[in-house]
């Protein structure tokens, strides 16, 4: 069976007709979840985009040992394992992380590539005399120094939604499907970087939701990795800057979708609905300034972090059931191996979600999610807790490597063998998770939510519902201590005894 992964990046699943939203048009994508099964409790695991990714096609979790970065020695690679069972692999993409240094060893593994270049901070065109950025570009400027200069560098010769980023993935993705290939199964990762920031449309998308002049005025890229600089933009940012904002994510979307529907055009033409699975999902979702707070930082709410997951399968048509089970980011990589007839590999964290759709079984029991460093969220599916740490104790990276985006420079690092199954020695790195000022709101208490009673997760019942905190601590810590964490995690997280 022929194996398809869309990965649509920063997918707010409240922005879906699919899952209930009305605000933005997704059609092709409403089209899809029509024929699939939807997952209505599927959740991020590790944030942001590498992490994901590294689980994607590892099947390990990694926020308990290491940020942002590249794939380990040791890491299994979802392609290789697909070729070693006689698959032909290949990946389109946009997401332009995986060509930069600190992010190696992915694509590496496909037996094709095809890279889009130029989105967000790609080294891809020389940059344009600072007198020719148009004001819209140095709106971004003023909260993203550099960030706006390098984008319009890329696509400023960019006319209609041709040249645009969606539009080139999903074409170039449909010209792989319909080119003469070996009479292998295949598998093929699609990668959209958009809907990522910056929020930048042609017309007609710019006006759909607001107006698109506005961005001479406004803002197309709130900041919001510094969290003190994010504070600053909202303390000034009028609501009409906000709805701004907001409008050109769901233009994206909407742009996205529409090229979305080329490869569905192209999956009827080519016949290829009946011997092939089809997967579309997301890293995870983009707060819109819906609890004072954009990107997808902690605390980690079901706003971001319960993310789009849909799943056609050709012996098992979903017709647009909903499965309630918890799922996760991880389980993408034993699904994939699982539809491919392959064993999944033993040290995974992944297990594979077609027994849910072909004998109804079972989700997970509870999820863990977070971002390196940074606190920690447990749901059972009815109830979350988002565990704070404590910002005096230390954290450690563990790498066999020391990429840029882990070196601790003048602090001692150890070596030895740490994580368990690891055969191959690796470093200890002192971490330091925050930058000054990098503190956020209501991160620092615990926060218990009943997602039954409770959807848009307002009110906190730590101190109300004692016996449920008790309970999802446990749970919590119980889960962390099978995914085989550090011990000063527990230490740090407050789950000591």
């Amino acid at each position: 069976m022929n194996i398809i992964l869309v990965l649509i990046d920063s997918v707010n699943r409240s922005a879906l007709s699919a899952y209930g939203g009305t605000e933005f048009a997704t059609p092709n994508l409403q089209a899809f979840a029509d024929r699939a099964f939807r997952f209505d409790n599927h959740f991020v695991c590790s944030l942001p985009c590498m992490p994901a990714r590294r689980e994607i096609f590892a099947g390990v979790m990694n926020m308990q040992w290491r940020p942002w970065g590249p794939l380990e020695p040791f890491d299994l690679r979802l392609p290789k394992l697909l070729e070693q069972a006689g698959y032909t692999t290949a990946i389109v993409t946009d997401h332009y992380h995986y060509w930069e240094e600190s992010a190696n060893g992915y694509v590496q593994s496909f037996q094709g590539a095809e890279f889009v270049r130029g989105h967000e901070l790609d080294f891809w065109k020389p940059l344009l005399p600072e007198a020719e950025l148009p004001q819209w570009v140095r709106n971004i400027e003023k909260w993203r120094p550099g960030y706006g200069h390098r984008y319009y560098s890329n696509i400023a010769q960019f006319g209609d939604e041709r040249d645009f980023f969606p539009a080139k993935v999903m074409s170039a993705s449909s010209d792989w499907l319909t080119a003469h290939k070996q009479g292998n199964p295949f598998f093929l990762q699609v990668e959209s970087f958009d809907v990522h920031e910056p929020f930048d449309v042609p017309e007609p998308y710019a006006s759909m939701y607001g107006d698109g002049t506005a961005r001479d005025r406004f803002t197309l890229w709130p900041p919001y990795q510094d969290a003190a600089k994010q504070a600053e933009f909202l303390a000034q940012a009028s609501p009409e800057e906000i709805a701004f904002v907001r409008s050109q994510y769901g233009a994206k979307l909407t742009m996205t979708d529409r090229w979305f529907g080329k490869l569905l055009e192209t999956l009827d033409s080519q016949e290829l609905w009946d011997d092939t699975m089809i997967i579309v999902t997301t890293d995870h979702g983009h707060d819109l300034a819906d609890r004072h707070g954009f990107g997808k930082q902690f605390p980690h709410f079901d706003s971001h972090a319960n993310i789009p997951l849909l799943v056609w399968h050709p012996r098992f048509p979903g017709i647009g059931r909903a499965i309630e089970g918890l799922t996760s980011t991880l389980d993408i990589f034993g699904s994939v191996l699982d539809a491919a007839g392959v064993t999944l590999p033993s040290g995974t964290h992944s297990r594979s979600i077609l027994p849910m759709i072909a004998e109804d079984g079972d989700g997970r029991e509870a999820l863990l999610y977070g971002t390196f460093g940074q606190g920690l969220c447990c749901t059972d599916g009815e109830w979350t807790l988002i565990q704070p740490p404590d910002r005096s104790m230390p954290v450690f990276a563990y790498s066999t490597m020391v990429p840029t985006t882990i070196m601790a420079p003048d602090q001692p690092i150890e070596h030895g063998c740490f994580i368990p199954g690891v055969d191959m020695p690796q470093w200890r790195i002192p971490f330091t998770a925050d930058r000054p000022g990098d503190r956020r709101p209501l991160d620092s208490e615990p926060l218990l939510y009943n997602r039954k009673a409770d959807p848009g997760q307002r009110n906190n019942l730590f101190a109300g519902a004692p016996d449920e905190a008790r309970r999802m601590t446990a749970l919590m810590r119980e889960t962390l201590a099978a995914a085989g964490a550090p011990a000063e995690l527990f230490v740090r997280l407050g789950l000591v005894g």
